[in-house]
């Protein structure tokens, strides 16, 4: 188990640099608002899939890493919640924006992870040898929803913008190339702080399970 630990320690890690080489490779998506999943729309497709494919190998293996660390229902409940936001993250690499399923990919693997994380961080702070842990815990998955909802309100706010701006909006409508005066976009900012914090978190946990099973034995 330590080995799985530093597995998704890696993966974690490795699709982060995938993420931070995209910012580098296609300057042309400016991350103030353009979404992660617009880069499959540029040169380094392949990347952005690599990406999206270790962030779902690194989410899956957690729940394995911690099914016996944990016990009783709400915990496993959401240990599976956290494996199906890997299949999510998954689909987001095989399925591109363009693709029907890709709303799909998003609608599995982001609200399921958000509350496998708090499930499963209450219940492990709880055990003797992993409270001494519980506020990085805690507050690495609290980030989580965080950064959904701050992700929610300024996607509003930009979507409601370029409406007004008579940009066209909806499904099929072309983004546009810049930010029209006035309309604030910075919604490209927290949709990459959601994933950031949502492998934080994962890293953390495993991080915490070397500790505690290695470090400390």
């Amino acid at each position: 188990m330590p080995l799985l630990a530093k597995l998704i320690l890696a993966t974690g890690a490795m699709s982060l640099l995938c993420l931070l080489l995209l910012h580098f490779l296609s300057p042309e998506y400016d991350p103030s608002w353009r979404m992660i999943s617009e880069y499959a729309m540029g040169k380094y497709k392949t990347l952005l899939t690599a990406f999206f494919v270790l962030s779902a190998v690194c989410t899956m293996m957690l729940p394995v890493l911690l099914w016996n660390e944990t016990a009783g229902i709400w915990p496993k409940v959401g240990l599976v919640l956290i494996f199906l936001s890997g299949v999510g993250s998954l689909m987001g690499g095989l399925f591109d924006l363009k693709h029907p399923l890709h709303g799909t990919a998003f609608a599995l693997g982001v609200p399921t992870i958000m509350v496998g994380a708090l499930l499963v961080s209450y219940h492990l702070v709880k055990q003797p040898d992993w409270g001494q842990y519980s506020t990085g815990a805690l507050l690495s998955a609290h980030a989580i929803w965080i950064s959904l909802v701050l992700m929610g309100i300024s996607m509003a706010v930009m979507m409601n913008g370029f409406k007004h701006a008579g940009v066209p909006m909806g499904p099929g409508a072309t983004p546009p190339d810049t930010v029209p005066p006035g309309v604030v976009a910075v919604a490209g900012y927290f949709n990459r702080l959601l994933v950031i914090c949502n492998i934080t978190w994962i890293m953390i946990m495993a991080y915490f399970y070397l500790m505690l099973r290695v470090l400390y034995k």
